[in-house]
């Protein structure tokens, strides 16, 4: 991947930071209990005293999640969907030309009671020999058929749409927890997609990386999940930290540590996104979403209050979503002298 692992040293301020934290506001009926858990007041500091504040609701069975839409946005990728598909391929050292393209992962939909679901793609645990074979297995197929397979990492695939431009397709994140049948690809090219899928869960139905797979109880790599589709490219640096492969395709700078956008990202306004929150957020593991929002207070908030106080920052946008909700907050210096503000946590519940 043409990206930098990145261990910063400072080498001075920079004027604008943006913090992208997935999954930072909880739901609402757990928010005030999680809240009174949270010791986290630097980060309480950075939200009670704004310069600007803006908030918006989403529909809980949107195609992509509120970060994804705004992150999108932002990137000048899209104004109405997630198209990340050919900017995250540049990330590969692919070339998407100027065709359009979609991010393809190999998943696991299960058969629960009553409808089929989307196992979390974080917790494959798919090896890069093992998605070398399925994508080997399955690449002749889509080849028949006049549609591209690239590979970019285990997780990460990329289909040459070739037809399947209008294909309705949702976020992996965006559907986890929900019925499948209310979130397969759609539209007039749906059905030509689903009978390819059906084509590559039979190659893979008695694959030998599914057998071994089986007697180590992991989950069987039985489907190819389609999202993402565009044909941009990203406008504006980006820094990540604990993403999925394909955000890290977006990024100039994949960080070890959070804090090191403080570091050494320079005064090209950087913009960080943060995604050690969503998984515990959409598992509902609210133990492990207190550790990492606890980890991101003593790594990131507290070293960027102490900055900003010291005018290192010139002001700090703060980005913080649920499936529903997207918070969005603006501070400087100078708002965080209105000491008449009682600094809190209230903005998360």
């Amino acid at each position: 991947m043409n990206r930098t692992v990145c261990h910063f040293t400072y080498n001075g301020g920079m004027n604008q930071l943006t913090l992208v934290l997935p999954f930072a506001l909880p739901p609402p009926e757990l928010a005030a209990d999680l809240v009174r858990a949270l010791q986290a007041p630097a980060l309480a500091a950075l939200l009670s005293r704004p310069a600007a504040s803006a908030s918006a609701t989403f529909d809980d069975d949107a195609r992509a999640l509120p970060h994804e839409l705004w992150l999108a946005r932002t990137l000048n990728l899209s104004d109405t969907h997630a198209a990340f598909a050919a900017a995250a391929m540049r990330g590969f050292g692919l070339d998407p030309a100027d065709d359009g393209w979609l991010i393809l992962h190999p998943a696991h939909i299960e058969i629960a009671r009553s409808h089929l679901a989307l196992h979390d793609l974080r917790k494959l645990r798919l090896s890069e020999n093992d998605a070398h074979a399925l994508f080997d297995c399955a690449r002749p197929l889509f080849t028949d058929l006049g549609h591209t397979l690239l590979y970019g990492d285990a997780q990460t695939w990329f289909l040459r749409a070739a037809g399947w431009s209008r294909l309705d397709t949702s976020s992996p994140d965006a559907v986890l927890g929900m019925n499948l049948g209310d979130a397969m690809p759609a539209g007039d090219e749906a059905r030509a997609f689903r009978r390819l899928q059906n084509e590559v869960q039979m190659a893979w139905f008695d694959h030998p990386v599914n057998t071994a797979r089986a007697q180590q109880g992991l989950a069987a790599i039985n489907a190819i999940w389609p999202w993402g589709g565009g044909d941009g490219q990203a406008a504006r640096p980006l820094a990540v930290y604990g993403t999925p492969g394909w955000l890290q395709g977006l990024a100039q700078h994949v960080l070890h540590d959070p804090g090191a956008i403080l570091a050494g990202a320079g005064a090209d306004a950087p913009l960080l996104v943060c995604d050690t929150l969503t998984g515990p957020g959409l598992a509902g593991e609210w133990s492990r979403w207190l550790d990492a929002m606890h980890q991101l207070e003593s790594a990131l908030f507290a070293p960027t209050l102490a900055l900003l106080a010291a005018g290192k920052v010139k002001s700090v946008r703060m980005v913080l979503s649920r499936r529903t909700a997207l918070l969005d907050v603006t501070t400087t210096p100078m708002a965080q002298r209105k000491f008449w503000r009682r600094i809190t946590l209230d903005s998360l519940i």
